[in-house]
């Protein structure tokens, strides 16, 4: 059963509870610590997207069209359509001999609210760039234009680039492609759902690459750098992933999914970790991710005092007044 991950408190009444499950594994799968339900299957959504990138390594993209760290990053991303995304997506498409015209993953605006509001008051004309996942789509389609794969379809799951980053998440997470149910995402890519603990594994390995084949360490290595050196492509100006990325010096990737998914991987003490709230509600993800590190000792107290906002957050009404807080109230339990 999920357990009680975080309360949402306005004045001295706890308003809202939501509730979770949370797995931490090495590298080799064993479960260290938990909450809830670490079997939890769940979908991994856009916290894949460093798993699926690995691919663009793999495929031999990577070296084909001299991808810069930057757009390495961009491809993990979630990503919020700053200028700095769109031009670094572009790149990619253009290096490949491609447009936006070839993404196909639909026409939304930025995830950051604020800058959305921005974009739609200047009236900025939206396009497929604009998604947060036209990064890994565009890694998608450079991979299918050196291998020679159809574009129309690349979004099937029966096409041979998804049947690949089948193959990948299969490995990194240490369980059989059979196993992985897969349903579509919001940007219509197919999106893979497997047990919390086996997510949280493949961040092991994404992070501490020693057990992989070599093809695989070295697309892990280069991601696992590529995030840290650029963490600002990871989310945006203000996101959680790259403050936690930022704030944590070199020591972690963390990477959000849709409906409450955070996966973290940790180098040099073999860990992942893997989050799941059952509501849904992304605003609950970061004091959850940084209590996790947090209570597992991962974090030094320079550390925590930069992600001190993330730690105990505020609960703000429409002028922004502080009206409550919302808390992380788990405990780990450790296997």
């Amino acid at each position: 059963m999920s357990e009680q991950l975080v309360e949402v408190q306005r004045g001295d009444i706890v308003e809202c509870i939501h509730r979770g499950d949370i797995a931490v594994t090495d590298s080799s799968g064993t479960l260290l610590a938990s909450v809830g339900n670490p079997q939890k299957s769940t979908y991994f959504r856009s916290a894949a997207k460093p798993l699926q990138a690995m691919n663009v390594f793999l495929s031999g993209a990577h070296e084909k069209y001299k991808l810069s760290p930057a757009e390495v990053a961009v491809i993990c991303s979630s990503h919020y359509a700053e200028p700095f995304h769109l031009k670094a997506v572009t790149s990619i498409l253009a290096k490949a001999g491609l447009t936006e015209q070839h993404v196909l993953g639909g026409v939304v605006t930025s995830l950051n609210p604020q800058y959305a509001l921005q974009l739609a008051r200047e009236n900025v004309r939206l396009t497929s760039l604009f998604s947060d996942c036209s990064g890994k789509h565009a890694g998608m389609l450079a991979t299918c234009v050196l291998q020679n794969y159809p574009l129309e379809n690349y979004l099937s799951a029966d096409h041979p680039v998804q049947k690949e980053i089948l193959q990948v998440i299969a490995e990194m997470c240490d369980t059989d492609p059979s196993d992985i149910a897969i349903g579509i995402d919001g940007c219509s890519a197919p999106v893979h759902a497997l047990p919390l603990s086996n997510m949280a594994t493949g961040f092991a390995r994404l992070a501490n690459s020693s057990s992989l084949p070599l093809p695989y360490k070295n697309a892990a290595d280069s991601i696992f750098s590529a995030m840290n050196e650029q963490p600002e492509m990871v989310a945006g100006t203000g996101g959680f992933c790259t403050e936690l990325i930022r704030k944590t010096n070199g020591k972690l990737v963390g990477k959000i999914g849709a409906e409450g998914v955070y996966c973290v991987g940790v180098k040099d003490k073999n860990l992942g970790i893997a989050i799941k709230v059952e509501s849904g509600n992304m605003a609950m993800l970061p004091p959850i991710a940084v209590a996790v590190l947090e209570q597992l000792d991962l974090l030094s107290g320079e550390e925590l005092l930069r992600l001190g906002s993330y730690r105990r957050v505020d609960n703000v009404n429409d002028i922004k007044t502080i009206v409550g807080h919302i808390s992380p109230v788990f405990s780990l339990n450790l296997s």
